[in-house]
């Protein structure tokens, strides 16, 4: 009697689909690969945006050529304006202190942003600092020292505020300054001693990149006091070129303003030629890298090491930076 009730309740069971049946077995499999689908779908949209947002910048020049009627010192504050602008406007924007997908996925293109805001702020400060000034004892531009702080904001800082929102409050005051140079109000003084501050600048700039690209073949550097330093974490190896690449493309916009607003400057210094060389070398690095990935071989070995080559394309401009400010300082 027992035994038969028992089989009664199963009997029950599955016809009401509580137990298990042959065809609940093969509609599990099929279930998940529905659901498989969207999944790989979202990732290869997220790949796609993520691959178009990694798109650096060519080296056309962010404002255009210079115009014939543009005061001294206009082509280098709008180069920098353009900088920023590029930064804030390029697919996808500002994408340093995403805090989403694909953004927050990326590391390549925010360092390639990291290295390009380094340079607006060295130059924002030599504006404030040097070029804007008659002397040492005179008053700073009044939008200039509005500007450079907006500059050196947090670059990761998502909200309260955001780092865009600084950046452009930055730009908004280089307008001013802008507009006022040109209406004669505000002032930029093209003179050597000026020029060759911010070159030692971006000197010792380029020498620290170029230090840090050649420390990722395994071989500590020498400290000064003769002991071994650190050499480039495997991890950041492809962080510390494409900041590299953020720094190069960023100085050669601002070495085509300096040529065109410090050339009288440049020719009686007969140091021409040497800035137009370092904008050749800086161009180099802007080639297009057809790895996936950035290699890290040993030296001579079989596969490339794309650091050592952006670390010598960065030596020989920095060379050619020494002779600049050497040449800018004799009388």
């Amino acid at each position: 009697m027992i035994c038969w009730a028992h089989d009664s309740y199963r009997s029950a069971d599955m016809a009401f689909g509580k137990g298990k049946s042959s065809s609940h077995g093969t509609d599990n499999p099929w279930l998940s690969k529905l659901l498989l689908v969207p999944v790989l779908l979202v990732l290869l949209i997220l790949l796609l945006v993520g691959w178009y947002w990694s798109q650096e910048p060519g080296l056309e020049p962010v404002v255009g050529t210079p115009k014939a009627d543009q005061v001294s010192g206009e082509y280098t504050a709008r180069t920098v304006r353009g900088l920023v602008v590029t930064l804030l406007d390029k697919p996808g924007g500002y994408l340093s202190n995403d805090i989403m997908p694909p953004g927050l996925l990326m590391d390549n293109m925010p360092r390639w942003e990291y290295g390009v805001l380094v340079q607006v702020r060295d130059m924002t400060r030599a504006l404030r600092r040097d070029m804007a000034r008659s002397q040492s004892q005179s008053t700073e531009d009044r939008d200039l020292v509005k500007a450079e702080p907006r500059f050196h904001f947090d670059h990761n800082s998502w909200a309260m505020p955001a780092s865009e929102s600084e950046y452009r409050d930055g730009v908004k005051a280089l307008d001013s300054y802008i507009a006022r140079l040109g209406r004669g109000e505000a002032n930029f003084y093209s003179r050597a001693d000026n020029l060759s501050s911010w070159v030692s600048d971006v000197s010792t700039r380029l020498g620290s990149l170029s230090q840090r690209l050649s420390a990722s073949v395994g071989r500590a550097p020498l400290t000064d006091g003769g002991k071994l330093g650190e050499t480039t974490p495997w991890l950041e190896i492809d962080d510390v070129f494409y900041e590299a690449r953020g720094t190069s493309w960023a100085l050669v916009q601002l070495l085509r303003a300096v040529e065109h607003d410090f050339g009288d400057v440049l020719e009686k210094k007969n140091a021409l030629v040497s800035l137009q060389q370092i904008i050749r070398e800086l161009e180099a690095t802007q080639q297009t890298l057809w790895s996936p990935m950035v290699l890290n071989g040993d030296g001579f070995g079989m596969l490339a090491n794309h650091s050592l080559v952006m670390a010598n394309y960065l030596s020989r401009a920095n060379a050619g930076l020494i002779e600049l400010h050497r040449l800018l300082e004799q009388g």
